[in-house]
Order: C-alpha cells, then sequence, then structure tokens
C-alpha cells in the first residue's frame, strides 16, 4: 500500500514536472481597451492587432519559448475604471504586462500605476505629447506617432502643397490641444506664409458639426487638419460636404476603411490625406505578406488600428526575447535603443523618453484601390523619422537612460 502511495505521488510529480501548466508558464499581456460602448470599434481592432500578434508568436514557439496569454480588460475609456481593473490583475493573477491604444486620460493613469507596481505599459495608439514629455516615465513605452510627430507628418503634406490659409478643428481635451498645437508649430515652420484662419475645439461625441462647418467655411480656409477619430471624425467628414465646405482635410486616421464607410460619400473624402504608422499600402513584399496572412486567418484585411497594435506587440515581443526574461528591470532595458525592423520601416525605441523613432506614412484617398469597393487611401509615401522627431531635451521629459 506504501508503495503504491509513493508510486503515486511520484507519477504526480513527474506531471506537473513534464505537463505545460498554461496559467504560470504564459507570459499574460492585459489589453486595456473599451470594449463597449461609444468606441468599442475602436477597442475591438486594437484587440485584434494584439490577438493576431500573440496568434503569430505563439505558432513559432512563443517568447522564449513561453507562450503569451492575452487578457482583454474594458477600460470603458475611464482611467479610474481602467486603473481599478488592472491593479486586480497585477494582485490576483500577477500580470506586469500591459498595454492598450485608446484615451490619452487612461493613458496617463496607467502610467502612474505601471511605476507604482513595477510593471510595463506600452501603448500604440495613446498620442498626447506630454506622456513621453514632462509626463515620461521609465515603465511607459510609447510605440506609435505621438501629436508632435504625427502632425508634423501631415503638416508636411499641407506644406508640399502649398496651402495658404488652413484650419484646425480636434476634440476639446488632451489629445487634441496637443495635436493642433503640435500641427501649427510645424505648419509655421516648415511655411512661415500659411495662416492658421481658424482654431476650434469642441466635446468629444459631438452630434452636430454645422456651427463648426460654418466657421471654417467663413474662415476661407483651403484646408482642414484634424486629429478626430471615431464618430467625431465620420460625421465632421459626413456633415462637411452637404454644408457647403470645398476644403480637403488632413486628418490623423482617414486611412480608417470604417470610417470611411460611415461616412457613406466617398466624394467627401477623395482627395483629402491621412497619415498614420502603419497603412495597407505601404509598399513592400513583408506588408504584401502579413496582409495575406491576417486575411486568411480572420477573413478581413488588418487595417489601422489592427496593424498598428500588431506591430507595436511584437516590438514588445523582440524586447522581452533580447532580456532573455520576463522581469521588467530587465526588459525596460532590453527595450531602450532597440531597433525593430517590421512592416513599416525601422522603429528604434528613443532611451531618453521611451518614444519610438519611426516613419509616419501619408497617402490621399483615391477612387480605386485592390482593397475595397469604396474609396480608401492610395499608395502610402514615408515621412521619415529625422524630418519630424522632436529632439529628447524640447520634449519636457527629463531624460529616463541611466
Amino acid at each position: 500500500m506504501k508503495t503504491k502511495h509513493v508510486a503515486g505521488l511520484l507519477a504526480l510529480i513527474l506531471f506537473f514536472t513534464v505537463s505545460p501548466v498554461w496559467a504560470a508558464d504564459t507570459i499574460k499581456l492585459a489589453v486595456m481597451e473599451p470594449l463597449s460602448g461609444t468606441f468599442k470599434d475602436i477597442g475591438d481592432r486594437y484587440l485584434e492587432g494584439v490577438q493576431y500578434a500573440a496568434e503569430v508568436l505563439n505558432a513559432n514557439g512563443g517568447i522564449n519559448g513561453q507562450q503569451v496569454e492575452v487578457i482583454p480588460v474594458d477600460s470603458e475609456l475611464k482611467p479610474a475604471i481602467a486603473t481599478t481593473k488592472a491593479t486586480k490583475l497585477i494582485l490576483t493573477k500577477g500580470v506586469k504586462y500591459f498595454c492598450g491604444g485608446t484615451g490619452s486620460s487612461v493613458a496617463g493613469a496607467m502610467e502612474v500605476l505601471a511605476q507604482k507596481h513595477s510593471l510595463i505599459f506600452y501603448t500604440y495608439g495613446m498620442a498626447a505629447a506630454s506622456l513621453t514629455g514632462e509626463k515620461c516615465s521609465p515603465n511607459f513605452f510609447r510605440v506609435c506617432a505621438n501629436t508632435d510627430t504625427h502632425s508634423a507628418a501631415l503638416a508636411t503634406w499641407v506644406a508640399s502643397k502649398g496651402f495658404k490659409k488652413v484650419a484646425c478643428i480636434a476634440q476639446d481635451y488632451s489629445f487634441g490641444k496637443e495635436a493642433t498645437a503640435g500641427f501649427v508649430n510645424k505648419l509655421k515652420e516648415l511655411n512661415p506664409d500659411a495662416e492658421v484662419v481658424a482654431q476650434i475645439l469642441h466635446p468629444i461625441g459631438t452630434k452636430d458639426f454645422a456651427p463648426y462647418v460654418s466657421q471654417i467655411i467663413n474662415s476661407g480656409a483651403e484646408v482642414v487638419f484634424t486629429s478626430n477619430w471615431g464618430s467625431d471624425l465620420t460625421l465632421l467628414l459626413k456633415q462637411a460636404k452637404p454644408l457647403g465646405l470645398k476644403a480637403k482635410f488632413a486628418c490623423y486616421y482617414l486611412n480608417d476603411d470604417y470610417a470611411i464607410t460611415a461616412v457613406s460619400n466617398d466624394e467627401a473624402v477623395i482627395g483629402s490625406v491621412g497619415a498614420e504608422v502603419y497603412m495597407l499600402t505601404i509598399p513592400g513584399t513583408a506588408n504584401e505578406k502579413f496582409i495575406e496572412g491576417f486575411k486568411k486567418s480572420k477573413g478581413y484585411y488588418p487595417t489601422w488600428l489592427r496593424g498598428k497594435a500588431y506591430l507595436a506587440t511584437m516590438m514588445w515581443a523582440e524586447a522581452v526575447k533580447k532580456a532573455g526574461s520576463v522581469d521588467v528591470d530587465a526588459v525596460r532595458t532590453a527595450w531602450e535603443g532597440l531597433s525593430y525592423d517590421g512592416l513599416a520601416g525601422t522603429w528604434t525605441m528613443r532611451a531618453c523618453d521611451h518614444q519610438v523613432q519611426q516613419p509616419v506614412w501619408t497617402a490621399e484617398v483615391v477612387a480605386k484601390n485592390p482593397f475595397f469597393k469604396h474609396a480608401y487611401v492610395g499608395p502610402a509615401t514615408m515621412v521619415a523619422p529625422e524630418k519630424i522627431n522632436v529632439p529628447c531635451e524640447a520634449t519636457g521629459c527629463k531624460g529616463l537612460a541611466k
């Protein structure tokens, strides 16, 4: 009887020694997105990009032999709710890695939490420049354009077209304000003769843009800059042309097929321009293969948010791989100065502020394209990092490099 008991115990020990215990062995990555409410579609698409990155990584052996476990979290786009849910995951599941793309206010709260609990939070879409500027912190990494670089790319396009009168319209919170400031500053640098004839801020979730469109028309603007996203972008574009606005738009997010579809009028967007760190129309075999693989797996294209989240997560994975460990300090050190050659040019994580240095791509909306029956962005043109990046000493970050 004693022999059987010992044999059974040995078998149990052997089972737990050689068998994969996924809950303990996985690298847990919590994705903080609005998965309900008005901006659910934004959060869903970001999540899909992270999940696909995990699928690709896991199909190729994981990171240093460990599988990646993605944990979706509904931030509800509210900082207090996001941090409460994140804290629970930290305390109950030992989660060390978090990411998100929606809401710079959520990012600010998560940045504080990351320092408090010694975890890493990276973003592929939270763009307020201050997050890696005066609010920079060691455990926060931005793997996307910020408002300075994103706006600079659009200012480069506007300046190249020779527009003299420019209007700006943005959502009335930190992101919109910083995006507008970045655009205006860069435009003045590139074309001192250009005049900003209107600067408009409106509440998030605005339904009636008529008063703002009238103001733009009366200003005589030839082109309109906007950092709007979600319904604030689609409703602005949808209402502008019927109200008589003839000016083209220079948009942060006009490579969004959802936005173009929601406008329901190709003529309202053709000729306007979008700018992003990832587009379907970026040239190259690597991007073509990525699009093909994603489409085969999901049945739809990795447009905009999906592509951004995928690339950022693959860069995070490179940092973990380089560290050879899931230890936060080791990963942080490995990520600083790391270069990643993905689908959209070389991305390098600047050590002094944890702002990735990367190209931004611009493309005008055209009627015919290989992806959709409706209008979409045409061939993408790269704006090199050195043309748009702000020196670390000018960001307000006191410096993070050791």
